[in-house]
């Protein structure tokens, strides 16, 4: 991934209003959100931190991750939390052509509605989408509003994926950046697993004394 923004540019929400960079309310509410998984061991960890927290959180799962790791999948969903499509293979919309963007695209929502079939639960007809590494062109990105997904970018970036960032510098750039109606990216990845175990229980203790509260996204 290349080197994003920390903190998302207040203009960006203005230059592409159709994208979804945080979530406006009243209440101190924030969104934690993560991205990649589902992976054995990363996945279950958060999972575990979430439910002693009692947190709801959003996940934007890669399908061909969801394919072998079905178990974990549908231990997400049982637990409650939101799942968002990650394309099949993590693939950049901005070195793919649309046409198999959004087969590839397709190809992960077919793999989450038989995940929630065999739990006999329905799955959200209003998609949510995250494109890997922030990067979707725009013909894409219409495509997909057209057949219902919601394009959840992010307002926070934890940088835990960055090997060159240390867990103490990963929390720092969430303390620091986080405000009311952000959604805050960690990611639940074998690269980002040291950073991520150290900062994520970190960053909900110092946020709750903060007095924010954690939703999921619909």
């Amino acid at each position: 991934m290349n080197r994003f923004w920390i903190k998302t540019p207040f203009f960006f929400e203005y230059l592409f209003p159709k994208y979804h960079w945080k979530i406006k309310n009243t209440s101190r509410k924030i969104y934690l959100t993560f991205d990649d998984g589902p992976i054995p061991e990363v996945t279950e960890w958060v999972l575990d931190i979430l439910k002693r927290e009692h947190i709801k959180a959003t996940f934007f799962c890669i399908g061909e991750n969801i394919t072998k790791h079905s178990d974990i999948f549908l231990r997400i969903i049982k637990e409650g939390h939101s799942i968002g499509n990650h394309t099949f293979n993590h693939l950049n919309g901005w070195k793919t052509n649309s046409r198999e963007y959004l087969t590839n695209t397709n190809r992960c929502n077919e793999v989450i509605k038989n995940q929630f079939k065999i739990l006999k639960k329905k799955y959200n007809t209003s998609f949510l989408f995250r494109p890997p590494y922030g990067k979707i062109k725009n013909k894409q990105a219409n495509k997909l509003r057209k057949k219902g997904f919601k394009i959840i970018m992010w307002d926070v970036l934890s940088y835990d994926f960055d090997q060159s960032t240390s867990p103490e510098k990963c929390l720092d750039h969430v303390l620091k950046n986080t405000t009311t109606g952000s959604i805050i990216v960690f990611h639940d990845s074998i690269k980002a697993k040291k950073n991520l175990e150290y900062a994520l229980p970190k960053a909900i203790e110092k946020l709750k004394e903060k007095g924010y509260t954690f939703e999921s996204i619909d």
